[in-house]
């Protein structure tokens, strides 16, 4: 799959550089890896020839770039709905419910994001991951950017790694905080399950911010902010500070329920059978443009029935003197 092909002319105060730097700096609306990549596959020539991502230009050559496009993801489309928040011919932004996996692997073949992604756009199978930048866990809800352009998908990657997207969640958290605050701990996998993360003092570095929404008897509803993008970042730094996100499988642990809990309270919370973690707000600057782009995603209904019963047992508490 190929457009027209790119032209540029290398400057003159480019002398003696590599061919490869030159080009990243001449498109980079590309990955420095995907440029190398065609230089030499021979899709980036100078002066028609082709040459060694690591060989010099002299200034004024002509740069002649072959976008080339081949299939990078090999899953099937399916016709499944998707409740999109914003579209435009770089990104789509969707609001994905809880439930849905987003990409396929052992266990999930189908039936994911991705597959009805490519129902949605099959040109999406030109990139990486079909598009999708950054992911959510299974069982937690709300809003995603998918990139529909290898230019789209570069720039969010770069904003990403950069931590200038703005990503909001709420969390449904055991324990009733007095003040919000900041999670400064690093993550890794867990040394000995492979399945969970960890705060380890040789981890990634990771960072929540987080303050209180609304508080209750025995639970807080919180409002996350990440500044990094670590697996389960919200999930393990909550537990990690002795307040885990309520119906959590793997960081949970055992059922709390506050002193004279309702039995509308009592069936609340041991029916919610998964982390009660909402990804809100998505900011972002448009790839192409520039301009913020910013979408919300509704709480999904089995969030906000727990959120009200959390409520009316506060609320019945206070009235009663309990």
């Amino acid at each position: 799959m190929s457009d027209a092909p790119l032209h540029a002319t290398v400057p003159d105060s480019s002398a003696g550089r590599r061919f490869d730097a030159v080009l990243a700096e001449l498109f980079p609306d590309y990955s420095r890896s995907r440029l190398s990549a065609w230089i030499k596959s021979g899709d980036a020539r100078l002066d028609g020839r082709e040459v060694r991502p690591r060989d010099p230009v002299r200034g004024g050559e002509a740069v002649t770039l072959n976008v080339v496009l081949q299939v990078q993801t090999h899953s099937e489309a399916e016709d499944i709905a998707l409740d999109v928040l914003f579209e435009d011919e770089q990104v789509i932004v969707i609001n994905k419910p809880p439930g849905l996996v987003v990409h396929p692997g052992a266990g999930n073949p189908a039936g994911t994001l991705v597959n009805a992604l490519l129902h949605r756009d099959p040109s999406l199978n030109a990139l990486p991951r079909a598009g999708i930048v950054h992911r959510l866990d299974k069982d937690t809800s709300g809003v995603m950017v998918v990139a529909r352009t290898l230019p789209a998908h570069t720039a969010l990657v770069e904003q990403l790694s950069a931590r200038g997207v703005h990503r909001q969640y709420l969390a449904v958290v055991v324990g009733a905080l007095v003040s919000g605050g900041t999670a400064n701990a690093p993550i890794d996998r867990h040394p000995r399950d492979r399945i969970r993360m960890a705060v380890r003092e040789d981890g990634r570095e990771a960072v929540t911010h987080f303050r209180l929404r609304e508080r209750f008897r025995a639970h807080t509803l919180l409002e996350c902010r990440l500044e990094t993008g670590r697996t389960h970042q919200i999930r393990v730094h909550m537990q990690h500070l002795k307040h885990p996100i309520v119906g959590d499988p793997l960081y949970g642990g055992p059922l709390k329920l506050p002193r004279g809990a309702t039995p509308e309270l009592i069936e609340s919370l041991r029916g919610f059978r998964r982390q009660a973690l909402h990804a809100e707000t998505l900011e972002f600057a448009h790839p192409v443009s520039g301009d913020p782009v910013r979408c919300t995603a509704p709480v999904p209904d089995d969030m906000q029935q727990l959120v009200a019963v959390l409520r009316a047992d506060s609320r019945a508490a206070a009235e009663s003197g309990r």
